[in-house]
C-alpha cells in the first residue's frame, strides 16, 4: 500500500466531534497523506474530534481541518467516512454531512465507507442498486434503503455512476485501503 503515489489528490474526511472509531479515521489518514494525498478533516465544530475504541474506550484526538458547514465538496477527488456507533449515528443528523454525499454521488466521484459510516449513505438515500458491506448490525438498514449487503472485508461497487468502497470494521483497513489507493489511482490516470 505505501508504494502507492497519490500526489495531487484531495480527499475529504467527514466525522463528529466525538465517537469516531480512532483507528478508521487516523489509520486511513496516514496512510493516505503519506502516499502523498491531500487529507481535509472537516467535523462539526473546530474543536478536536475525540475518537474513541470499540466504542467505548478514549483514543487519539485529531484537530479538524475546517468545520462541515464550511466545506466545498467539488475540489475533493474522494468522499471518507469513517465508523463508530456514536460518530455515524450522529452524522446522519447533519444537514453538511448529507450534503456532502449527495454532491459527491451526484458528481459521479467516489465515496469509501467503514463500519457504521455507511449510515451516512442510507440517510442520504444514495444506496438503491449498490451492494456494499458495513457492521452487520446495519444489515437490514442497507437492504431497506435498496442495497445489496455482503459480509466481506471489502466490496467496490462502480453502478450507478459513482463508486462505492465499504469495508466492515478495523480489521478490514488493509483490504479497504487498498481499494481506496486504486480508486484514487484510477481517477489520477483519467485526470
Amino acid at each position: 500500500m505505501a508504494d502507492t503515489d497519490l500526489a495531487g489528490r484531495r480527499v475529504l474526511a467527514i466525522v463528529t466531534n466525538y465517537g469516531v472509531e480512532q483507528d478508521e479515521l487516523v489509520v486511513p489518514l496516514e496512510h493516505l497523506r503519506s502516499a502523498g494525498a491531500a487529507v481535509d478533516v472537516a467535523a462539526v465544530t473546530i474543536d478536536p474530534v475525540e475518537t474513541l475504541v470499540g466504542d467505548k474506550d478514549p483514543g487519539t484526538t485529531v484537530a479538524p481541518t475546517l468545520r462541515l458547514q464550511d466545506v466545498d465538496p467539488a475540489g475533493y477527488d474522494l468522499l471518507l467516512v469513517p465508523g463508530g456507533t456514536l460518530n455515524a449515528d450522529s452524522l446522519r443528523l447533519e444537514d453538511e454531512a448529507i450534503a456532502a454525499v449527495t454532491s459527491f454521488t451526484t458528481t459521479g466521484r467516489p465515496v469509501a465507507a467503514i463500519c457504521h459510516g455507511p449510515w451516512v449513505l442510507v440517510e442520504a438515500g444514495v444506496l438503491e442498486g449498490k451492494t456494499l458491506t458495513t457492521y452487520p448490525s446495519l444489515r437490514t438498514d442497507v437492504r431497506n434503503a435498496g442495497g445489496t449487503w455482503q459480509d466481506r472485508s471489502v466490496v467496490r461497487d462502480d453502478a450507478g455512476g459513482w463508486t462505492l468502497v465499504t469495508s466492515r470494521n478495523p480489521g478490514d483497513l488493509p483490504d479497504f485501503l487498498r481499494e481506496v489507493d486504486a480508486v484514487l489511482a484510477e481517477r489520477a490516470e483519467r485526470a
